[in-house]
């Protein structure tokens, strides 16, 4: 392989490491984001998934892209068939980006973008994250802060927090190589924890108590409309915690280390590696 791999999102959680991780490994990248923003190493280009005119510049010279829905998007059918269609119809090698256990009903949306892929022909590699471990820290920072508290409904159910670097990495050995071509990866942290013991990692790196404040699903979205989230945005990310009250998150997989040859990140690691930010 020896064009250009095309990141699209490159300035969000995963797409900025992930570029990082690839321009250090020599990579020609073209970052992709709606206002063109420059990342080190990497070519800046524009690209809106709504804009059918941002597509030729995006894909020129490109053999390898990287594609994930936006963390705030719920339309994820319309954003990803346009982009898949664009690469499909070049012969340009996806690693698509879901979230774990989207294959366990093929009538959602993340699955039916999935086997959109798996039937296309082109070359694809699909990783399925699981709960991020930054999401502490990205969404959970004002209640932890303010009152020490992780205000979420996932009752006493575990997650095997993944760290965002952990899934540029995967997805950086996805597209140097063809070796993990026609496959999917679940990608998880090495181990399985409720959000009280996690409150308790972060307590110790904070140096100062943490607590976890299981809540239902009404307190939930009243938290995040009150600071201004949209309803239906809220709604849906009250949703995604039944899963894990259910005990589907609580999985380990090997993903991590297929793709990169090394064991996945600890979330004591991740806390202590952002413990500036828990600090008051």
């Amino acid at each position: 392989m020896s064009g250009k791999i095309l990141v699209i999102g490159a300035t969000g959680n995963v797409g900025r490491p992930l570029v990082r991780e690839l321009v250090a490994a020599g990579e020609q990248v073209k970052a992709a984001s709606r206002a063109a923003t420059v990342i080190s190493g990497a070519e800046a280009i524009r690209f809106d998934q709504a804009d059918p005119s941002t597509y030729q510049d995006a894909f020129n010279g490109v053999d390898r892209v990287y594609v994930l829905v936006p963390s705030d998007r719920l339309d994820v059918a319309d954003y990803l068939t346009p982009i898949l269609q664009a690469a499909i119809e070049r012969n340009v090698k996806v690693a698509l980006q879901t979230a774990l256990g989207v294959d366990a009903d093929e009538r959602t949306p993340y699955r039916q973008a999935e086997l959109f892929l798996e039937r296309s022909g082109t070359p694809f590699v699909i990783v399925r994250p699981t709960w991020f471990s930054d999401n502490f820290h990205l969404s959970w920072l004002p209640g932890i802060k303010a009152q020490g508290v992780i205000a979420v409904p996932a009752a006493d159910g575990k997650s095997s927090f993944i760290d965002v670097r952990d899934i540029a990495a995967s997805a950086a050995s996805a597209l140097r190589s063809n070796q993990f071509d026609g496959k999917a990866y679940n990608l998880t942290g090495p181990a399985s924890l409720s959000y009280h013991e996690a409150a308790g990692i972060l307590s110790t790196v904070a140096g100062k108590e943490v607590r976890y404040q299981p809540v239902d699903d009404q307190t939930f979205i009243g938290i995040l409309t009150g600071v201004g989230m949209p309803a239906d945005f809220a709604s849906h990310l009250a949703s995604l915690f039944y899963p894990v009250r259910e005990g589907w998150t609580a999985v380990v997989a090997d993903g991590v280390e297929t793709l990169t040859g090394k064991p996945p990140r600890s979330l004591e690691t991740y806390a202590t590696d952002h413990a500036a930010k828990f600090k008051n």
